[in-house]
């Protein structure tokens, strides 16, 4: 398993591109292949206050390994709505499908949602009204308004829900724990024991004022490894990570 964290934590084989949603009205960036028919594409949501950018390296490396990915850039006040961001998150995967990007096609039938926090329980309402939705993964999810436990009974589709056992920003046992019990199809909790709720954002800002911890190098690499074998597993039909993701994960295991 080390050898396929290691793996999965490298770039992958594809050239990347960087756009800005901004071309369809919506705030935000867009990464991609250089090329590629019938991609997967996600729309991925932002911690609370954290802009796009502490993620960048996250995207381009899902996008290295033949994932489109857009990342709103709204709703980024401490007053944000779930529900609006939602809605973007929704928006970004329209985007993806219908607008033309350079010598790549999305299918509309290989769509997910991810997200950090704030974006983690936004991604899991988008996806209890969003039935293109075929795969959900979320980092140290926050609840929502209305509740992201609740519309988890209403996704069907796989669901990857990882936590930080040092959140104090959104302990898992009220957050994490609660999305995936709640959650309506397979779903899968891992807890990351030594990761703090912002382990997975990268960089500095002025948040970390307001709020405790900092990057974490190691949590971001095993995100990037379980993300990668996550969606290229449930949007492409990949064969090959299947037993990496049921097995405990050093540093990830499988919650009880």
């Amino acid at each position: 398993m080390a050898s396929l964290v290691y793996e999965l934590s490298l770039p992958g084989p594809h050239t990347v591109m960087r756009g800005d949603l901004g071309l369809i009205g919506l705030r935000g960036v867009v990464f991609t292949p250089k090329s590629g028919r019938d991609l997967p594409a996600i729309a991925f949501g932002h911690g609370w206050l954290q802009p796009p950018r502490r993620y960048h390296g996250l995207l381009r490396h899902l996008a290295s390994w033949g994932i489109v990915v857009a990342a709103p850039g709204t709703q980024v006040g401490p007053f944000g709505s779930h529900r609006l961001f939602a809605a973007d998150l929704s928006a970004a995967l329209d985007a993806c499908v219908g607008v033309r990007m350079g010598d790549l096609r999305v299918s509309p039938e290989r769509l997910g949602l991810a997200g950090h926090s704030f974006g983690g329980g936004s991604a899991v309402l988008a996806a209890a009204q969003d039935p293109r939705v075929k795969a959900v993964a979320t980092l140290a999810a926050a609840e929502a308004h209305p509740p992201a436990s609740v519309a988890a009974s209403q996704c069907h589709m796989p669901g990857l829900h990882i936590a930080a056992g040092n959140d104090m920003v959104a302990p898992p046992v009220a957050n994490a724990h609660l999305i995936a019990q709640y959650w309506g199809g397979p779903t899968q909790l891992r807890e990351l024991p030594k990761a703090g709720h912002l382990g997975f954002a990268e960089g500095r800002h002025w948040s970390q004022l307001l709020l405790p911890g900092k990057g974490e190098r190691k949590t971001q690499r095993i995100a990037r490894a379980l993300l990668t074998a996550f969606f290229l597993t449930h949007l492409t039909g990949a064969t090959e990570y299947a037993k990496f993701l049921e097995d405990d994960v050093k540093g990830a295991p499988l919650a009880s």
